[in-house]
């Protein structure tokens, strides 16, 4: 099964709401799909959205990568030598990790078709359903406990607060005014997106200790290079910390977690550069008895399925946020993961379960 030709296009899908954190504002999900083709007719499907403040990759950056340096490494390359395919994307260019995810999760994609497997089934099926938060964007806390409020009476019992924007005595008053609204019966993650120094955040976390907010994680709370200061704040709180933008590579996961920096990783394919890695992110912090969530940027069902049958498959990844989808007025995927509320349910096709992907325009072909 070699790969015939790869196909790139661009979709961009309004959202119902605009999208706030600390480090930007989304009014459209805007990404790059690709489209891989085996010579014997599978089809594989990859996505990746354009994070710049994040990953560094634009919409353009992920094409040029994608067109110009690695659809000529993989066109006629054997799927089932995808240990050595892999290893070629991570070594063929520094950075773009959004672009290798992309075309990652594809070859994935059509390897489990090849094997006639779900792909959550291929990469070792520890569970067949999962259950996503919902964020909250950091908005004045009179709107974001309005928001919580209707996230909770549509069935979600998780909810991820966006903070870090302002001072921090408005971060502290926005959790206040959501906890109230949604009572004790619903668990809080709260996500600074490096929005804090250090002390700052000692100073607010402890402070919602102290008020008996009853916060479930706190999510980068420091710049994400800032390793002794994530530590730092690790080492003062009883709040359990996960670091996000910290960790991109299986070397910096193991930076972090041998000198115990965070509690939790958070794991996002656009920044591990796909599943290969992902897998060994995840393997790391597992020796090291340190739990895994894995997440996702503003992407469509495309790039969300793939990451749900990767976080579906591992024991050691036990929390998920996967709401992106949602948000979009617009479902552009047939196939793919199912939402039931918060509960995900995975096809019974082989593969991603992926059919079509409507509404988007092709802007480049390999072949």
């Amino acid at each position: 099964m070699n790969i015939k030709s790869i196909e790139v296009m661009r979709q961009s899908t309004r959202l119902k709401k605009p999208f706030k954190t600390a480090l930007r504002t989304v009014y459209n999900a805007e990404s790059v799909l690709v489209r891989i083709q085996a010579d014997d007719g599978r089809i594989g499907w990859g996505e990746a959205p354009a994070t710049i403040v994040i990953t560094g990759d634009s919409l353009d950056s992920i094409h040029s990568a994608i067109v110009h340096t690695l659809t000529p490494l993989l066109i006629g390359k054997n799927l089932l030598a995808y240990e050595q395919i892999l290893q070629e994307i991570h070594h063929s260019m520094i950075g773009s990790s959004s672009a290798k995810a992309a075309v990652d999760m594809a070859i994935y994609d059509l390897i489990a078709q090849y094997c006639g497997l779900p792909l959550y089934q291929f990469l070792g099926g520890y569970k067949d359903e999962i259950e996503t938060d919902f964020t909250v964007s950091v908005n004045s806390p009179k709107e974001m406990g309005e928001d919580a409020i209707r996230y909770v009476q549509e069935g979600f019992n998780v909810l991820k607060i966006k903070v870090g924007k302002d001072d921090i005595l408005e971060d502290i008053e926005r959790i206040k005014e959501i906890r109230s609204c949604v009572g004790n019966g619903v668990k809080i993650r709260v996500d600074a997106n490096q929005g804090w120094q250090v002390k700052d955040a000692i100073r607010t976390i402890r402070r919602m200790e102290d008020l008996g907010l009853d916060i479930e994680l706190v999510e980068q709370p420091v710049k994400a290079h800032d390793i002794e200061g994530l530590k730092t704040v690790t080492n003062a709180v009883e709040t359990p910390v996960m670091a996000d933008e910290s960790v991109f590579s299986p070397a910096q996961a193991f930076e972090v977690l041998k000198c115990r920096a965070a509690d939790m990783i958070n794991i996002k394919l656009m920044k591990s550069g796909g599943i290969y890695k992902a897998q060994i992110i995840n393997h790391i912090a597992e020796e090291f008895g340190v739990e895994c969530m894995v997440g996702s940027m503003i992407e469509s069902r495309v790039a969300v399925t793939a990451a749900a049958h990767l976080a579906a498959s591992k024991k050691n990844i036990t929390r998920f946020d996967f709401d992106a989808p949602l948000m979009m007025l617009n479902d552009i995927v047939v196939g793919g993961v199912q939402y039931n509320g918060r509960m995900m349910t995975f096809p019974h096709e082989a593969g991603l379960g992926i059919r079509d992907v409507a509404h988007s325009q092709s802007i480049g072909v390999g072949s």
